[in-house]
């Protein structure tokens, strides 16, 4: 009888304590549970940054090095207004560097002047972001070359790089639109 009795009470201090266990449970659950995706403030584009190690990694040994520079650097898959990034990591990461950077006094013209690269009068194939537009000068006289392109984004280079370079010789200048492919 005694043990019956024992059995018993020990199903009703389980079946007490066990429900609001159960339901506090159920509660933390649901709170942190992962809805459908709220509308909500847009993030910002991206901030324009002014330290120049990241570029001097990148590309200092064959643009020179930069003493001041404007530029962004972002994931182009991630969307604006999103939460800051991608939940379910894709295949790849693309980056896009763009940007502008002062060389060192005589760095534009230590690569223009390099006639392996047969730099050439040319316009920029696109155009920069809105947030880098004030560090571009309109009167600029960009020389681009294929063949430094292809020298600066050599194969086997970390992320695998694309893209373009341009020089402004009389304002000591480097252009930059790169992509790096992250597989």
């Amino acid at each position: 009888m005694d043990a019956q009795r024992g059995r018993t009470n020990r199903r009703r201090f389980l079946l007490i304590a066990g429900i609001p266990l159960l339901a506090v449970g159920a509660g933390t659950a649901y709170a942190v549970w992962p809805g459908p995706a709220r509308p909500g403030p847009a993030r910002p584009g991206p901030q324009v940054r002014t330290d120049l190690e990241p570029l001097n990694a990148r590309f200092g040994p064959y643009v020179g090095t930069p003493v001041e520079a404007h530029w962004l650097g972002y994931d182009i898959d991630e969307k604006p207004g999103s939460a800051g990034s991608r939940t379910i990591p894709g295949p790849d990461s693309r980056i896009r560097l763009v940007g502008v950077a002062r060389l060192a006094a005589g760095g534009a013209a230590a690569v223009t002047g390099r006639a392996e690269y047969a730099f050439a009068p040319a316009a920029a194939a696109s155009a920069l972001p809105a947030e880098l537009a004030p560090y571009a000068p309109a009167g600029a006289a960009w020389q681009h070359s294929r063949q430094f392109d292809a020298y600066a984004n050599h194969e086997g280079a970390e992320g695998h790089p694309s893209g373009e370079y341009h020089f402004d010789t009389a304002r000591n200048l480097v252009r930059f639109d790169l992509l790096y492919l992250y597989t």
